[in-house]
């Protein structure tokens, strides 16, 4: 447990870095708070403190004189100097003092957790608490994986036969094993994620099954899987696979094309085994599939949603707009947006497994993007959505089950997008909502939040990811698409409702933004 101390003068400051710390550092930090340099000089002579943050600017004893005083009593703390302003002057005197790192304001909760993880590290250096058996672990934990790609990369181009494969095996403790190889082949890998998606793609399958994961190979990676029964059934080996490629489908992408050899335990031919699964794969469509070598086939139902759909631009978009109210937590306008993607489905006259396909589609994708923000995120109903939509034919209860599913996805983010959400930007964001038919500048939100109008425009740009106007625009023309919904207000109404004077810009700006006009989106809805 570290003992980190803030002192600030301002106790919105304090707030904040306490719910930063407290947030990200539970089990790991006790929070001790100073209202100046001279009440931080009674905590450290009381308390253990390891990290201490501490403003330059402060009534009384300054912070660098406080660094400076404290450093003669404490020199094992590690520093970290708050200011509002970036002068070159302050930051040079800070590390003069010794100070670990120099922080603008308003902090950056990113920077100020990468910040305390370093100032830990150090403390622990500076202690001796790396142990041996950690430090091992982690050389392990990086080394093994470079194995398992050698291995495979060796059974596919060890062409003379010179390196022993038995080796590998035998590190693995898989000499007895009997195998299969499979090959996968995801769309849209680039260089950008290659290695992010590599590491999921290992994790999502030695979850259920050992097995070693060669690297991406262009859009290609290759498993070698073990097989730990006595006596080897190729059709339960096919399940366990079936399995895995549902698996990816779900948290990795639709469309994955697969191939998967027969069962062999000769360790001459690896080689043979692997180029059974690649001739396998190659027989797979464009749009997704599994094949084994005995010339059976297993598609998910994710794999197919069908060219027709993609290229319905109107239906993409509403499927875009669900996902983005998802993963702000807006649960009205998802189920709007529902309403809209439903609608455009059923209007395009398709059969009724591409519309199935398409809701499906549309949960395994929400399902993914919940599950990057709730990393504990899981669901019943996604894991029953294919056995449910294959059987269910009835659209109206496909799109209910759905929605149940969306909502699920909905409240899971918001809460943890509201145990997260900055004390100060959650006081202004309901300031916001209160006010919303009112004339609302960032100069006057800055005063209702006790902050300067720059250190709100910087901190909300940090927290929200857009400006705090474009905010109060969005939070506008989402409550103007809720009272067109649920009320018989005229347009004129609601633009002054939402805080717009001119109708005609109010009517623009909402069609750049939903792609209809306030009247059309009414008659749609």
């Amino acid at each position: 447990m570290f003992n980190i101390l803030v002192t600030d003068d301002e106790q919105i400051v304090i707030d904040s870095l306490s719910f930063i710390i407290s947030k990200n550092f539970p089990d790991e930090a006790k929070v001790f708070t100073a209202l100046s340099g001279t009440e931080s000089l009674e905590i450290v002579m009381k308390e253990n403190i390891d990290i201490m943050f501490t403003d330059i600017n402060m009534p009384g004893l300054n912070g660098l004189e406080t660094v400076s005083v404290i450093t003669k009593l404490k020199p094992n703390i590690v520093f970290v100097i708050l200011s509002a302003f970036d002068r070159f002057q302050y930051a040079q005197e800070a590390i003069n003092l010794g100070a670990y790192k120099y922080i603008t304001k308003p902090v950056n909760r990113n920077v100020v957790i990468e910040t305390i993880r370093g100032a830990m590290q150090l403390i622990q250096e500076k202690q001796g608490k790396l142990s041996a058996d950690r430090e091992l672990h982690k050389k392990l934990d990086m080394v093994s994986p470079m194995i398992e790609n050698d291995f495979i990369y060796a059974c596919i181009y060890n062409n003379d036969k010179s390196v022993d494969l038995s080796s590998y095996l035998d590190y693995f403790n898989l000499s007895d094993n009997p195998w299969v190889f499979c090959c996968f082949e995801f769309p849209n890998i680039n260089s950008e994620n290659q290695y992010s998606t590599y590491l999921k793609i290992h994790e999502l399958l030695n979850t259920e099954h050992r097995c070693l994961v060669s690297s991406f190979m262009m859009n290609r990676i290759v498993v070698f899987f073990p097989i730990f029964s006595a006596n080897p059934d190729y059709s339960e080996v096919q399940e366990q696979i079936k399995k895995f490629y549902t698996t990816l489908s779900y948290n990795i992408s639709t469309g994955i094309r697969a191939g998967v050899s027969t069962i062999f335990s000769d360790k001459t031919k690896l080689q043979a085994s692997y180029s059974e699964a690649l001739s396998a794969l190659n027989k797979t469509k464009a749009d997704g599939g599994l094949i084994f070598s005995d010339g059976s086939a297993f598609t998910d139902a994710s794999a197919n949603t069908g060219n027709e759909l993609s290229k319905k631009s109107g239906k993409i978009e509403f499927k875009n707009q669900i996902i983005s109210k998802l993963t702000s937590g807006d649960t009205n306008g998802v189920k709007s947006f529902l309403e809209l993607f439903a609608s455009e489905l059923i209007s395009l006259d398709l059969p009724a497994d591409k519309i199935k396909n398409s809701f499906f589609e549309l949960i395994v994708t929400a399902n993914n993007s919940t599950r990057e923000l709730n990393k504990n995120f899981t669901s019943d109903t996604f894991d029953n959505a294919f056995a449910t939509l294959s059987s269910e034919n009835d659209i109206k209860l496909i799109k209910e089950f759905t929605q149940k599913f969306l909502m699920e996805c909905t409240h899971a983010v918001a809460s943890v997008k509201k145990a997260e959400e900055n004390p100060i930007i959650k006081k202004v964001c309901a300031y916001v909502e209160e006010k919303l038919a009112e004339d609302i500048s960032l100069e006057t939100a800055a005063d209702f939040a006790g902050v300067s109008s720059f250190y709100l425009s910087k901190l909300f740009k940090e927290e929200k990811g857009e400006t705090f106007i474009n905010y109060i625009s969005d939070k506008r023309l989402e409550k103007s698409r809720q009272l067109l919904e649920s009320t018989e207000l005229s347009i004129k109404e609601i633009t002054a409702e939402v805080g717009y004077n001119d109708q005609n810009y109010f009517s623009r700006i909402f069609k750049n933004k939903y792609g209809l006009s306030p009247k059309e989106y009414r008659k749609v809805k």
